[in-house]
């Protein structure tokens, strides 16, 4: 079921907030709902997530970006 698909989302997005990593949609800042919101109004998943590590190799940044089909 995609509500239960989009809470589990939601909950893992939440919890790097809460750890201070930043979070981006487009290469803009984003809230875990800014991007869950996103994510529902697409037609098809067309957000591919990028992770950006720190010299330690722990997660900095976490990015969506829109991924069109042409």
């Amino acid at each position: 079921m995609k509500v239960e698909k989009y809470k589990k989302m939601y909950a893992e997005l939440e919890s790097y907030e809460n750890s201070g990593i930043c979070m981006k949609l487009n290469n803009h800042p984003a809230s875990p709902m800014q991007i869950v919101t996103a994510h529902m109004v697409s037609e098809e998943p067309t957000y591919m997530r990028d992770y950006v590590w720190d010299e330690k190799g722990h997660v900095r940044e976490l990015a969506f970006h829109n991924v069109l089909e042409s």
